[in-house]
This record gives structure tokens, sequence and C-alpha cells, in this order.
């Protein structure tokens, strides 16, 4: 079973940028679309970004499209997601999860089946 462990979180301003990491162990996660998620105080579980298996292709919601990349390092077996001109409306725990299949761009959560802690990133004004 594959855990999955998120870090670089924390506050930044309105404009800042941060850098995401999720770490997966047990396993390798080579074979599989890797993506992250975020849910806001009061609101659903929201689709972010995923990467294919190979790096080759990358899906991203049109609300970070531009302002976050998602890039991943089989070797290291992890996935980083790049935050720049972060918006008080990117508050949010931010969550890494591993994909079914080998290039996953849908965005549904039903098309991941393994899920990191999460780790909150807080944007001030």
């Amino acid at each position: 079973q594959v855990q999955l462990a998120e870090s670089g979180g924390g506050l930044v301003q309105a404009g800042g940028s941060l850098r995401l990491s999720c770490e997966a162990s047990g396993r390798t996660v080579s074979s599989w679309t890797m993506g992250w998620f975020r849910q806001a105080p009061g609101k659903e579980r929201e689709f972010v970004a995923a990467v294919s298996w190979s790096g080759a292709n990358t899906y991203y919601a049109d609300s970070v499209k531009g302002r976050f990349t998602i890039s991943r390092d089989n070797a290291k077996n992890t996935v980083y997601l790049q935050m720049n001109s972060l918006k008080p409306e990117d508050t949010a725990v931010y969550y890494c999860a591993e994909g079914r299949t080998k290039d996953y761009g849908l965005g549904s959560s039903a098309g991941f089946g393994s899920w990191g802690q999460g780790t909150q990133v807080t944007v001030s004004s």
C-alpha cells in the first residue's frame, strides 16, 4: 500500500509563491497519474492539477492555469506543485493523490485511489 506525504504548505502573501511536494513510500507510483486537489473551508474538494505517468501530459483546473505547474520526478517517487501568483482564494488544504490509470485528465476524484493527509496553504491579502 502506498503512503503519500505532502509538504511545503504555509502562509504566504498574495502574489507570492509556494512549492508543494508529495513523496510516495511503500511502492513506486511511477506507473500512475498523480494529482493535486484542494479543499477550502465549507467547500467540496476540487481538482487542481494532474500529471501523467511519464510527465508528458499535464492537466489543470481553469482557476490555476498559467499560475500553477505540476511536475514529477519518478526517480524520487515525488510529485511537485509549483504555485505562483497566489491569491487569497487559493487558501485551502492541498491533497496529493495517486491515479488509477496511467494518464487521467478528467479531474474527478473518482479517478484517484490513494490520498495523502494534506498540507495547509494560506494566502493573505
